[in-house]
C-alpha cells in the first residue's frame, strides 16, 4: 500500500526546447526573443518554436515572421536544424541517465522515468530532480533549462511539469489532491482533448472538481473504452501505467515546401523523397503496407464550389479522394508490399488527381505535402501471391530495395536514389523537426 505523501514518477519536459537549442548554439541570441521558422527567406512562414523571451512579448508558435516583427522588431528568426535538435536530444538523455534510468522518451523534448523505492520520498525526489538541472546546466548547456514534475502518477507527474514552466519543479501528492489542481481549466489537463471536454460538458462536466467526483466507470462510459477508467484512476493518484505501445499504425513523412517547390510539379520530387524515406522506415521495422495516402495544402484557400464536382468527389475501388478549399487528401490502395515501386506508382495516380484538381484552381501552389503508409502488418503475415512468377518477382524487387538500404544505411542517406532527386536541396529536407519521432542518424545522413 502506497502512503498518500509518496511519489513515484518523474517527468522532465524541456522549455521551449528548440529555441533554447538555438540559443545554446547562437551565444549572440542568449536571453533575446527567438522564434524558429521551418524556412529561410520568407515572412509568410510561421514560427514552430518560440523563445520564452519572445513568448513574454506575446509571440506564439504558429505566428507569421511578419507579425513576430510587429511584436519585436528585433526578434532573432532562425532556420530550423533538424538533426541539430535530434544531437543535443541525445546528450541530454545521456545527462539525465547519469541521474536514474529513463522509462519512456515520449517526444524529443518530453521523457519520464519511474523512481526507485529508496527515491519516492518528496524532498528524497525532490533533491534528484534539482541534481538533474544542475548536471543539464554544468554538464550540457546553460541556456537549456527543463520543468520537472513529481508525482505518485505518470499523469499527474506530466501535470505538475507544466504547472511552473519554465524551468520549475513541483511535486504533487495524493494528500495535495484535488485542491492543488482545482483551479486549473479542464483543457489544460494532459489528456484532455477538445472531444473529450466536449463529451464530459455533455455529462455536466465542466471543471477539474467535477471531472475528480467522476467514477472510473463513468469516465469509461464517457470515453467509450478502458482509457477513460484509466485516466479517472491515474488522475487520483494511482500507479495506472497504460500498457507499453504497440507496433506503429502508419509511417510517413511531410514537409512545409519552400517558396520554388510549391507547385504541382516542382513538389513531385520532394514527395518522392518523403515516401522513399517513409518506405526505408517501414522495411527497417519488417512491415508492409496496404495503403498510401497524399494529402496537401493550399497556399490559398479557394471556395469548393466553384470547382467542377468530380474533382471534388473522385473515387474508384483503390482511390479515394476528399477535397475542400483549404486542402486534399487521397488515398491508394494495393496488395501488402515493401517495395518501394509499388508505392511510388500509387503516389503517381494519386498526384495526377493532385494536378487535376490544380488545373482547376486560381492559385494552384501548395503550402506543404505529406505522404504516409498505413494499413500495416507485419512481413511475415503476407498472404504468398497464388502465381509463381509474380512472388519470385515481388520477393526480387524487395530485395533489390532492401540492399539500397543497407548501402545508403552505410554510405550516407542518399546514396542510392532515383536520378530525378539527385538535385533536391538536401538541406531543405532536413529541415522537419521531430516532435513525436526520434529518428535513426541514418534518416538525415
Amino acid at each position: 500500500m502506497h502512503e498518500d505523501g509518496e511519489v513515484r514518477w518523474l517527468f522532465l519536459d524541456f522549455d521551449s526546447y528548440f529555441a533554447s537549442v538555438e540559443q545554446q548554439e547562437r551565444p549572440e541570441t542568449r536571453g533575446r526573443p527567438l522564434i524558429v521558422v521551418p524556412l529561410e527567406d520568407t515572412e509568410a512562414t510561421g514560427a514552430i518554436a518560440v523563445s520564452r523571451e519572445a513568448k513574454r512579448l506575446g509571440i506564439r508558435r504558429g505566428m507569421r515572421v511578419e507579425e513576430a516583427r510587429r511584436l519585436c522588431p528585433d526578434v532573432a528568426v532562425v532556420p530550423a536544424r533538424h538533426e541539430v535538435y535530434v544531437h543535443w536530444h541525445h546528450r541530454l538523455v545521456a545527462e539525465i541517465e547519469r541521474h536514474l534510468p529513463i522509462d519512456l522518451v515520449h517526444s524529443i523534448d518530453e521523457l519520464s522515468a519511474r523512481l526507485g523505492r529508496s527515491q519516492q520520498v518528496p524532498e528524497t525526489a525532490r533533491l534528484l530532480a534539482q541534481g538533474i538541472k544542475r548536471g543539464i546546466a554544468t554538464r550540457v548547456g546553460g541556456a537549456l533549462t527543463c520543468s520537472i514534475g513529481l508525482a505518485p502518477s505518470r499523469l499527474l507527474a506530466k501535470l505538475a511539469a507544466e504547472m511552473d514552466k519554465p524551468d520549475g519543479l513541483r511535486v504533487l501528492t495524493r494528500a495535495d489532491l484535488p485542491e492543488a489542481i482545482a483551479h486549473l481549466p479542464l483543457e489544460e489537463i494532459p489528456g484532455i482533448s477538445g472531444g473529450i471536454a466536449r463529451r464530459l460538458a455533455a455529462a455536466g462536466i465542466r471543471d477539474v472538481i467535477g471531472l475528480w467526483r467522476l467514477a472510473p466507470k463513468q469516465a469509461r462510459a464517457i470515453w467509450g473504452n478502458v482509457t477513460g477508467e484509466r485516466f479517472i484512476r491515474a488522475l487520483h493518484g494511482e500507479d495506472v501505467d497504460p500498457p507499453p505501445p504497440g507496433p506503429p499504425r502508419s509511417l510517413g513523412h511531410g514537409r512545409v515546401l519552400a517558396p520554388e517547390h510549391r507547385t504541382p510539379t516542382a513538389a513531385w520530387p520532394v514527395a518522392c523523397a518523403l515516401l522513399l524515406k517513409a518506405a526505408a522506415r517501414l522495411r527497417r521495422v519488417e512491415m508492409t503496407a496496404a495503403a498510401l495516402t497524399l494529402t496537401v495544402s493550399w497556399l490559398v484557400r479557394e471556395p469548393t464550389a466553384s470547382r467542377p464536382a468530380f474533382l471534388r468527389a473522385a473515387s474508384s475501388s483503390s482511390l479515394r479522394m476528399r477535397s475542400d478549399d483549404g486542402g486534399l487528401a487521397l488515398t491508394v490502395r494495393f496488395l501488402p508490399s515493401a517495395d518501394s515501386f509499388v508505392f511510388l506508382r500509387a503516389l503517381e495516380r494519386a498526384w495526377a488527381q493532385l494536378e487535376k484538381q490544380a488545373r482547376s484552381r486560381r492559385n494552384p501552389r501548395l503550402r506543404n505535402v505529406y505522404v504516409y503508409l498505413h494499413e500495416l502488418q507485419p512481413e511475415n503475415a503476407r498472404q504468398l501471391d497464388l502465381f509463381a512468377d509474380r512472388e519470385t518477382r515481388r520477393e526480387e524487387r524487395e530485395r533489390l530495395w532492401a540492399e539500397i538500404d543497407r548501402l545508403n544505411r552505410r554510405f550516407g542517406g542518399r546514396t542510392v536514389e532515383p536520378a530525378a532527386l539527385k538535385h533536391l536541396d538536401l538541406k531543405y529536407l532536413g529541415a522537419k523537426i521531430a516532435f513525436g519521432r526520434i529518428p535513426a542518424p541514418e534518416d538525415f545522413a
